[in-house]
C-alpha cells in the first residue's frame, strides 16, 4: 500500500500548470487540484490554507497520473478559478464563493490583471494542445476531474442525501449528448461496472452538477465536431474534507478506474464496439 506522500504533488510553487502529452487521444485534466497562491495575494486572503483546502479538489491529479495526456493546474482556484468564464474567474463576493468571504479589501487592479493573464494564458495552451490532438487522431476525448464536498454541515454531520449525491456525477449540458453517446454511455457502463469495496461505483448523470463549467463548454464550443469533453465530479468520498486525509485505498482504486477506462474510450472514439 503507498504512503501518503506517494500520492500527493509537490509542484513548483512559482509554476502555473504541467502538461504531458503521450500517444493517445484521451486526455485528463485536474484543474482545481491546485493549492498554491501567488506571494501578492497571501496577506489579502481572508481565508487560511485549510479553508481554501475544502473547496479545492485535492488528489485529482492522482487520478489521471496514468493517462498519458494529462494537464495539471498548481494554483488554487482562489486565485483564479480555470473553469469560470473570464468574468467570473475571481471570486469577489460571498455568493461566488459558497458563502465565503475571500478578500480582506478590494484587491488592486494590478493584481485581478495577473490573475487573469493566467485564464488567458491557459485558455491559449489548451486550445493549441487539443489541437495537436485532434490533428493527429481526428477526435479526442477529454476527462474534466473535479470533485466536490458532500458533508457540508460539519465534520460529524451527516452526509448529502443519496439522491443527490451520486460517488461519480457525469455533467453533460453543454455537450451534443446525442452525437457522442456512443463514447459516453460505454465510459459510464464501465466506470458502473468498476467495483469498489465489493459494491460497483453509483455513476449517475446531471445530478449534483449538470456539467456547466467552463472548460467543458470551452471545448465543445472550439471543437464541435471533434471533442467530446466530460465532465466528472467525484464525491469526496476517497478524503476526508474537512481534515484533508486520503484514502489511500479508495484512491488508488479511483486511478485504476480511470485507467482502465481509456481503451474504452479509444475503441468508442475509433467506432468499434
Amino acid at each position: 500500500m503507498p504512503s501518503f506522500q506517494h500520492v500527493i504533488e509537490d509542484p513548483d510553487p512559482l509554476g502555473w500548470w504541467s502538461a504531458h502529452r503521450g500517444a493517445s487521444p484521451v486526455i485528463g485534466t485536474a484543474i482545481h487540484n491546485g493549492h498554491h497562491l501567488r506571494s501578492d495575494l497571501k496577506d489579502l486572503m481572508a481565508l487560511d490554507s485549510d479553508e481554501r483546502l475544502r473547496e479545492e479538489d485535492p488528489f485529482t491529479e492522482f487520478f489521471i497520473r496514468d493517462l498519458p495526456n494529462r494537464i495539471v493546474f498548481h494554483r488554487s482556484r482562489f486565485e483564479v478559478d480555470l473553469n469560470r468564464d473570464r468574468d467570473g474567474a475571481i471570486y469577489f463576493r460571498p455568493e461566488q464563493a459558497w458563502g465565503l468571504e475571500v478578500w480582506k479589501e478590494q484587491l488592486p487592479d494590478t493584481a485581478i490583471a495577473i490573475s487573469l493573464h493566467v485564464h488567458d494564458a491557459y485558455y491559449t495552451m489548451l486550445d493549441a494542445y487539443l489541437r495537436g490532438v485532434e490533428q493527429q487522431y481526428g477526435a479526442f476525448v477529454l476527462l474534466d476531474i473535479h470533485s466536490y464536498n458532500h458533508r457540508r454541515n460539519g465534520a460529524e454531520a451527516p452526509e448529502m442525501a443519496f439522491d443527490k449525491a451520486p460517488q461519480i456525477n457525469i455533467g453533460t449540458s453543454s455537450m451534443d449528448r446525442e452525437r457522442w453517446a456512443r463514447v459516453l454511455d460505454p465510459f459510464m457502463d464501465q466506470l458502473r461496472n468498476f467495483e469498489f469495496r465489493g459494491e460497483p461505483m453509483d455513476v449517475r448523470e446531471n445530478i449534483a452538477f449538470q456539467g456547466r463549467g467552463e472548460q467543458t463548454r470551452f471545448v465543445h464550443e472550439r471543437f464541435p465536431q471533434s471533442g467530446c469533453a466530460i465532465a466528472i465530479e467525484f464525491k469526496k468520498f476517497f478524503m476526508d474534507e474537512w481534515t484533508g486525509e486520503p484514502d489511500i485505498e479508495a484512491l488508488q482504486a479511483m486511478r485504476r478506474m480511470i485507467r482502465l477506462s481509456v481503451p474504452v474510450l479509444e475503441q468508442s472514439l475509433r467506432g468499434e464496439s
